[in-house]
């Protein structure tokens, strides 16, 4: 089972989710943060990590010896990570999404496979609870390679939350593709509202059954209701704008450790979603 948990903007407490989530479950579940730009959930979980790998992609290396100029690398290459200019072939590796159609297409074998470095993959554990984190090389702009690379850490059978990256776009799409059910994280506000019908939009277009929750609850801004009535989403949990919790965060703790009494409260949350799926299985 894989459980992502996104929002439609950074803020809402997506990783407060899932961490606490994780947890709850006593070891049960790997916590993934797929938040590759900025990963932060290893600041509250505090695990010890025991691995760490390079994150590589392909590259073509041109062998201009070999090269004629007939241009098809160029041609075949969507985001113009190749250009040929007289005999010579430049590349661009940033611009490049390693679809090695270049190395297909290229008559006189002189493309040969190349790597490039993403980032990191690093994984550990916190007592007996697995840990996997993606960090992105500074100055990288295409994250959903290393968020595949995270992914790809989970084993078959594993209960597994992934900390999904803010927003709409690619890599938020990279981390809830192919998941059994999409927890989403919203606030009260105008802001939160906005980002969270983008969110909802994108979970229907995968066609992955959701929940939402709301976080910092008692704002006061009632039209997330009325719009969450209107699309049919469950409200599976409403956190309360409360000082106590905001204090427990800001100190880098974990809120089911502070508070007891939150860690059930969790778990009757991973018991809601589990029913959801079993519902959603039989309709299939």
């Amino acid at each position: 089972m894989i459980i992502s948990i996104a929002s439609g903007k950074g803020g809402t407490g997506k990783t407060t989710i899932s961490t606490n989530l994780a947890i709850s479950l006593e070891g049960k579940a790997k916590l993934l943060d797929c938040d590759v730009e900025e990963p932060n959930a290893h600041l509250f979980i505090k695990p010890e990590i025991t691995l760490r790998e390079e994150s590589t992609v392909f590259v073509p290396v041109i062998d201009e010896s070999l090269c004629n100029g007939c241009k098809k690398c160029a041609d075949i290459c969507r985001f113009n990570a190749l250009a040929v200019i007289g005999k010579k072939v430049l590349c661009f590796p940033e611009l490049c999404h390693s679809c090695e159609g270049c190395l297909l297409v290229c008559p006189e074998q002189a493309i040969s496979a190349g790597t490039r470095s993403l980032g990191w993959v690093e994984e550990g554990k916190r007592e007996n609870m697995d840990f996997v984190q993606g960090c992105m090389r500074i100055g990288e702009a295409m994250s959903p390679p290393l968020i595949r690379d995270v992914r790809n850490r989970i084993k078959e059978g594993e209960i597994a939350i992934i900390d999904a990256p803010p927003g709409t776009s690619c890599p938020v799409i990279t981390a809830m593709k192919d998941t059994d059910f999409v927890l989403l994280v919203t606030e009260p506000t105008p802001f939160g509202l906005h980002d969270l019908t983008l969110a909802v939009e994108a979970v229907k277009a995968l066609g992955i059954p959701c929940g939402l929750i709301i976080n910092r609850a008692n704002l006061g801004y009632d039209k997330v209701h009325e719009y969450i009535a209107s699309e049919q989403i469950p409200i599976l949990l409403e956190i309360p704008f409360d000082r106590k919790i905001a204090e427990i965060y800001s100190q880098g703790k974990i809120l089911v450790d502070e508070l007891p009494e939150w860690k059930e409260i969790f778990q009757s949350l991973f018991k809601d979603i589990v029913n959801i799926i079993q519902k959603e299985q039989v309709k299939q």
